[in-house]
């Protein structure tokens, strides 16, 4: 059983761009961000980046980032680094800007990390307590970066949904940092992985805390390809369990039925029992409901047939051998070709009309990068199609063999 001031406490405010930044040091101070954090460490800020172009509830927002370095200023953490990790889906040096994170980053002089870059020491982690399945994923060895060893950590998630586990937040928002690009090797055991990393982040981090951004909430095929709401929704909380079970809450999903959250308050590490945990702010049983759904693109729908389905005996051969490309180009594919150029553009513009979007064009030279059918996406597309041909290919040749 893990005991940490703050515990089963969620802060909830509803807030508005002109009082945004202000209102974030509210819920942060709500949520006893200072009782959670010891200012003898360093503080590192999580920064979720889950698609290089600018989406409403994708990725973390600007101004979540600026009213967290502005409250933790204040309250005299001066030692501030942002923290990025890299995925094979996604270009962090180019999502940082195309989302205004480093023009903040920048106008604050925070300086950020790139755990991907070659000069960090990735070291073998070896828990006081068993892990649930990282040691079955990595038999050689589980490694995290040891950069984020005896860092305070302030994640900075979005309110949305997500193909995989059903709702992604503070304990997801984890994953890019403390595992290496083979990290989707963990994807059929993904919610037994999240409480992993949580117990791993309970370890090596001072202290830990979140801020939640739903200004911009997304429903359907998260984290990417989803319709946007505007619900003017901050939450913030030193438990990262109870964050994400009141965000799944307000979504419209039990807590309790989300395999990661039910895991993680049975073995203490925080609470997901909606009656067990206290809201302070903003009372939620005020919201309408939100009714979102957690579904599939094409995408997913394909990986989950490799996790779940009948093409599990070939999870290794697709996910874990040379022949992995192919999944990388199929995701950028269906994203970068097909999906954002043809459905999610529109939608963007949508969005740039509304307050939020309004205030996200503030940001930065006020532009919003929006692309279309470019020529490196066209090459993408070549590239996908003849991966998951050789892909296909090989696939069928194992069966005939097998048969």
């Amino acid at each position: 059983m893990t005991d940490y001031t703050g515990k089963g406490t969620v802060a909830v405010l509803k807030t508005s761009p002109p009082t945004v930044l202000d209102d974030t040091a509210r819920v942060m101070h709500l949520a006893g961000f200072e009782s959670a954090l010891p200012r003898t460490a360093r503080t590192g800020l999580k920064i979720n980046i889950s698609w290089q172009t600018w989406y409403p509830a994708c990725s973390s927002t600007p101004w979540q980032l600026e009213g967290a370095i502005r409250a933790l200023r204040a309250a005299g953490y001066a030692d501030l680094v942002g923290v990025h990790n890299d995925t094979v889906v996604v270009d962090t040096r180019v999502g940082e800007f195309n989302n205004k994170h480093r023009f903040v980053t920048d106008q604050y002089a925070v300086p950020c990390v790139y755990l991907y870059e070659q000069d960090f020491e990735w070291f073998e982690f070896k828990p006081k307590k068993p892990f649930l399945v990282l040691d079955k994923v990595y038999p050689h060895g589980v490694f995290i970066p040891k950069a984020l060893v005896g860092l305070n950590m302030v994640h900075l998630p979005t309110v949305k949904t997500h193909v995989f586990t059903t709702i992604t937040g503070a304990m997801k928002n984890a994953f890019g940092g403390l595992l290496h690009r083979n990290r989707h090797w963990t994807h059929a055991v993904i919610h037994d992985t999240l409480v992993d990393l949580l117990m791993i982040q309970q370890e090596i981090h001072p202290g830990l805390f979140a801020v939640m951004d739903g200004t911009f909430a997304g429903d359907g095929p998260g984290p990417r390809a989803m319709r946007w709401h505007e619900k003017d929704v901050l939450l913030a909380s030193a438990d990262q369990v109870a964050i994400d079970a009141v965000s799944a809450r307000l979504q419209g999903f039990d807590p309790m039925q989300i395999r990661f959250l039910r895991r993680a308050h049975e073995l203490g590490l925080g609470v997901a029992d909606p009656r067990q945990i206290k809201i302070v702010g903003h009372d939620i049983e005020r919201e309408p409901a939100w009714g979102f759904r957690q579904e599939d693109t094409f995408a997913s729908w394909g990986q989950k047939l490799i996790y779940h389905g009948p093409l599990k005996p070939f999870e290794k051969l697709l996910l874990q051998s040379p022949l992995v490309p192919w999944s990388y180009f199929a995701s950028n594919f269906y994203h970068n070709v097909y999906w954002y150029p043809f459905i999610g553009r529109r939608r963007v513009a949508d969005a740039l009309r509304t307050r939020w979007g309004r205030q996200f064009q503030q940001y930065g030279d006020g532009k919003v990068v929006m692309p279309g059918m470019e020529p490196k996406t066209v090459v993408q597309a070549a590239l996908a199609l003849i991966a998951t041909a050789l892909a296909a290919t090989v696939l069928a040749l194992v069966l005939r063999r097998g048969g």
